[in-house]
Protein backbone atom coordinates (compact mmCIF):
# COMPACT_ATOMS: atom_id res chain seq x y z
CA UNK A 1 0.00 0.00 0.00
CA UNK A 2 2.82 2.38 0.86
CA UNK A 3 4.56 1.72 -2.46
CA UNK A 4 1.39 1.99 -4.58
CA UNK A 5 0.04 5.11 -2.84
CA UNK A 6 2.87 7.60 -2.29
CA UNK A 7 0.45 10.25 -1.01
CA UNK A 8 -0.79 8.07 1.86
CA UNK A 9 0.58 8.51 5.36
CA UNK A 10 0.69 6.01 8.23
CA UNK A 11 -2.82 6.86 9.56
CA UNK A 12 -4.39 6.25 6.16
CA UNK A 13 -2.62 2.94 5.61
CA UNK A 14 -3.35 1.90 9.20
CA UNK A 15 -7.05 2.55 8.63
CA UNK A 16 -7.05 0.48 5.44
CA UNK A 17 -5.36 -2.42 7.22
CA UNK A 18 -7.91 -2.33 10.04
CA UNK A 19 -10.73 -2.57 7.51
CA UNK A 20 -9.01 -5.57 5.96
CA UNK A 21 -8.89 -7.37 9.32
CA UNK A 22 -5.24 -6.72 10.24
CA UNK A 23 -4.97 -5.69 13.91
CA UNK A 24 -1.64 -3.85 13.95
CA UNK A 25 -0.42 -0.71 15.64
CA UNK A 26 0.05 2.50 13.68
CA UNK A 27 3.63 2.65 14.92
CA UNK A 28 4.26 -0.70 13.19
CA UNK A 29 2.87 0.73 9.95
CA UNK A 30 5.16 3.74 10.24
CA UNK A 31 8.15 1.44 10.79
CA UNK A 32 7.61 -0.54 7.60
CA UNK A 33 6.47 2.22 5.24
CA UNK A 34 8.57 2.90 2.15
CA UNK A 35 11.06 5.67 3.02
CA UNK A 36 10.80 8.79 0.89
CA UNK A 37 12.83 11.93 0.41
CA UNK A 38 10.86 15.13 0.55
CA UNK A 39 7.23 15.58 -0.36
CA UNK A 40 5.88 12.95 -2.79
CA UNK A 41 4.62 14.20 -6.12
CA UNK A 42 3.23 12.48 -9.17
CA UNK A 43 5.42 11.94 -12.20
CA UNK A 44 4.73 13.46 -15.61
CA UNK A 45 3.61 10.04 -16.86
CA UNK A 46 1.18 9.70 -13.94
CA UNK A 47 -0.22 13.17 -14.63
CA UNK A 48 -0.87 12.29 -18.28
CA UNK A 49 -2.54 9.00 -17.30
CA UNK A 50 -4.73 10.45 -14.54
CA UNK A 51 -6.00 13.36 -16.64
CA UNK A 52 -6.12 11.71 -20.08
CA UNK A 53 -9.76 12.58 -20.79
CA UNK A 54 -9.10 16.27 -20.15
CA UNK A 55 -5.80 16.61 -22.01
CA UNK A 56 -5.09 17.61 -25.60
CA UNK A 57 -1.64 17.70 -27.19
CA UNK A 58 -0.67 20.09 -29.96
CA UNK A 59 2.32 20.25 -32.28
CA UNK A 60 3.53 21.35 -35.72
CA UNK A 61 5.38 19.36 -38.33
CA UNK A 62 6.85 20.29 -41.70
CA UNK A 63 5.77 18.84 -45.06
CA UNK A 64 7.73 19.75 -48.25
CA UNK A 65 5.89 20.36 -51.52
CA UNK A 66 6.81 19.39 -55.06
CA UNK A 67 8.28 22.90 -55.48
CA UNK A 68 10.41 22.44 -52.31
CA UNK A 69 8.30 24.87 -50.29
CA UNK A 70 7.74 24.18 -46.60
CA UNK A 71 4.19 23.77 -45.31
CA UNK A 72 3.41 23.55 -41.60
CA UNK A 73 0.68 21.19 -40.42
CA UNK A 74 -0.83 21.91 -37.01
CA UNK A 75 -2.35 18.97 -35.11
CA UNK A 76 -4.56 18.70 -32.03
CA UNK A 77 -4.78 15.25 -30.43
CA UNK A 78 -7.16 14.22 -27.63
CA UNK A 79 -5.52 11.87 -25.13
CA UNK A 80 -8.65 10.06 -23.99
CA UNK A 81 -9.28 8.06 -27.20
CA UNK A 82 -6.23 9.23 -29.19
CA UNK A 83 -8.53 11.17 -31.53
CA UNK A 84 -7.15 13.58 -34.09
CA UNK A 85 -9.41 16.48 -33.11
CA UNK A 86 -8.18 19.18 -35.48
CA UNK A 87 -5.64 19.89 -38.18
CA UNK A 88 -4.74 22.96 -40.21
CA UNK A 89 -2.11 23.90 -42.79
CA UNK A 90 -0.21 27.15 -43.32
CA UNK A 91 3.03 28.52 -44.70
CA UNK A 92 3.56 30.83 -41.72
CA UNK A 93 2.45 29.54 -38.29
CA UNK A 94 2.21 32.78 -36.32
CA UNK A 95 0.95 32.99 -32.74
CA UNK A 96 -2.20 34.74 -33.99
CA UNK A 97 -2.91 31.95 -36.49
CA UNK A 98 -2.34 29.26 -33.85
CA UNK A 99 -4.64 31.05 -31.40
CA UNK A 100 -7.38 31.09 -34.06
CA UNK A 101 -6.91 27.36 -34.67
CA UNK A 102 -7.39 26.59 -30.97
CA UNK A 103 -10.60 28.61 -30.96
CA UNK A 104 -11.91 26.72 -33.99
CA UNK A 105 -10.82 23.34 -32.60
CA UNK A 106 -12.68 23.78 -29.30
CA UNK A 107 -15.90 25.77 -29.78
CA UNK A 108 -18.24 26.52 -26.89
CA UNK A 109 -17.68 24.21 -23.91
CA UNK A 110 -15.52 21.58 -25.64
CA UNK A 111 -12.16 22.91 -24.48
CA UNK A 112 -9.89 20.48 -22.58
CA UNK A 113 -8.63 21.17 -19.08
CA UNK A 114 -4.97 21.02 -20.15
CA UNK A 115 -2.95 21.52 -23.32
CA UNK A 116 0.47 19.88 -23.62
CA UNK A 117 2.85 21.52 -26.07
CA UNK A 118 6.55 22.05 -26.69
CA UNK A 119 8.41 25.35 -26.34
CA UNK A 120 8.28 26.38 -29.99
CA UNK A 121 8.50 30.16 -30.30
CA UNK A 122 5.41 30.07 -32.50
CA UNK A 123 3.34 29.57 -29.34
CA UNK A 124 3.80 33.20 -28.35
CA UNK A 125 2.03 35.51 -25.95
CA UNK A 126 -1.07 35.89 -28.14
CA UNK A 127 -1.52 32.13 -28.18
CA UNK A 128 -0.98 31.79 -24.42
CA UNK A 129 -3.47 34.56 -23.65
CA UNK A 130 -6.08 32.91 -25.88
CA UNK A 131 -5.93 29.51 -24.17
CA UNK A 132 -5.95 31.21 -20.77
CA UNK A 133 -9.12 33.09 -21.76
CA UNK A 134 -10.68 29.76 -22.78
CA UNK A 135 -9.99 28.31 -19.32
CA UNK A 136 -7.30 25.92 -20.57
CA UNK A 137 -4.25 25.31 -18.39
CA UNK A 138 -1.02 25.53 -20.35
CA UNK A 139 1.43 22.65 -19.82
CA UNK A 140 4.62 23.22 -21.86
CA UNK A 141 7.11 20.38 -21.81
CA UNK A 142 10.69 20.71 -20.66
CA UNK A 143 13.26 21.92 -23.18
CA UNK A 144 14.56 19.20 -25.51
CA UNK A 145 12.15 16.62 -24.07
CA UNK A 146 9.90 15.47 -26.95
CA UNK A 147 9.08 12.28 -25.00
CA UNK A 148 6.95 14.42 -22.67
CA UNK A 149 4.62 15.06 -25.61
CA UNK A 150 4.89 11.49 -26.83
CA UNK A 151 1.29 10.95 -27.93
CA UNK A 152 1.27 13.67 -30.56
CA UNK A 153 4.88 12.86 -31.54
CA UNK A 154 3.72 9.30 -32.21
CA UNK A 155 0.82 10.65 -34.27
CA UNK A 156 3.21 12.74 -36.38
CA UNK A 157 5.35 9.66 -36.93
CA UNK A 158 2.28 7.68 -38.04
CA UNK A 159 1.25 10.42 -40.49
CA UNK A 160 4.73 10.50 -41.99
CA UNK A 161 5.17 6.72 -42.25
CA UNK A 162 1.64 5.95 -43.39
CA UNK A 163 0.78 9.00 -45.47
CA UNK A 164 2.99 11.96 -46.40
CA UNK A 165 6.20 9.97 -47.01
CA UNK A 166 4.40 8.14 -49.84
CA UNK A 167 2.71 11.10 -51.54
CA UNK A 168 3.86 14.18 -53.44
CA UNK A 169 2.22 17.31 -52.00
CA UNK A 170 1.41 19.98 -54.56
CA UNK A 171 0.25 22.90 -52.41
CA UNK A 172 -1.62 23.88 -49.22
CA UNK A 173 -5.05 22.81 -50.46
CA UNK A 174 -3.70 19.45 -51.61
CA UNK A 175 -2.15 18.79 -48.18
CA UNK A 176 -5.45 19.71 -46.49
CA UNK A 177 -7.31 17.17 -48.63
CA UNK A 178 -4.70 14.50 -47.86
CA UNK A 179 -4.87 15.13 -44.11
CA UNK A 180 -8.67 15.20 -44.17
CA UNK A 181 -8.79 11.74 -45.72
CA UNK A 182 -6.12 10.38 -43.40
CA UNK A 183 -7.86 11.92 -40.38
CA UNK A 184 -11.13 10.15 -41.26
CA UNK A 185 -9.24 6.86 -41.66
CA UNK A 186 -7.19 7.39 -38.50
CA UNK A 187 -10.18 8.18 -36.28
CA UNK A 188 -12.70 5.80 -37.77
CA UNK A 189 -10.84 2.73 -38.97
CA UNK A 190 -7.18 2.50 -38.00
CA UNK A 191 -6.65 0.05 -35.07
CA UNK A 192 -4.63 1.28 -32.08
CA UNK A 193 -2.74 -1.06 -29.77
CA UNK A 194 -3.36 1.23 -26.79
CA UNK A 195 -7.12 0.99 -27.42
CA UNK A 196 -7.21 -2.80 -27.57
CA UNK A 197 -6.95 -2.81 -31.39
CA UNK A 198 -10.00 -0.54 -31.65
CA UNK A 199 -10.23 2.77 -33.53
CA UNK A 200 -10.56 6.10 -31.66
CA UNK A 201 -14.22 6.36 -32.76
CA UNK A 202 -14.94 2.81 -31.49
CA UNK A 203 -15.65 0.55 -34.46
CA UNK A 204 -18.53 -1.90 -33.87
CA UNK A 205 -17.92 -5.60 -34.50
CA UNK A 206 -20.02 -6.94 -37.38
CA UNK A 207 -19.91 -10.71 -37.92
CA UNK A 208 -22.39 -11.11 -40.79
CA UNK A 209 -22.45 -10.06 -44.44
CA UNK A 210 -19.97 -9.86 -47.26
CA UNK A 211 -16.68 -8.04 -46.71
CA UNK A 212 -16.06 -5.04 -48.98
CA UNK A 213 -12.81 -3.08 -49.27
CA UNK A 214 -12.80 0.68 -49.82
CA UNK A 215 -9.58 2.33 -51.05
CA UNK A 216 -8.26 5.32 -49.11
CA UNK A 217 -5.73 7.83 -50.48
CA UNK A 218 -5.60 6.11 -53.84
CA UNK A 219 -5.13 2.66 -52.39
CA UNK A 220 -2.41 3.56 -49.89
CA UNK A 221 -4.77 2.15 -47.24
CA UNK A 222 -8.08 0.32 -47.27
CA UNK A 223 -10.99 0.12 -44.89
CA UNK A 224 -13.01 -3.08 -44.63
CA UNK A 225 -16.67 -3.42 -43.74
CA UNK A 226 -19.48 -5.92 -44.05
CA UNK A 227 -22.58 -5.17 -46.10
Amino acid sequence: MSFENPLWGAPHIHGELLKLGFDVAQSTVSKYMVPRRGRPSQTWKTFLHNHADGIASIDLFVVPTIAFEQLFAFLVLGHGRRQLLWFAVTRHPTAEWLARQITEAFPWDKAPAYIVRDNDRAFGSVFRRRIQAMGIRDRPTSFRSPWQNGHVERLIGSIRRECTDHLIVLNEEHLRRILAKFSAYYNGWRPHVSLGKDAPDERPIDRFGDIVAHAILGGLHHRYARI
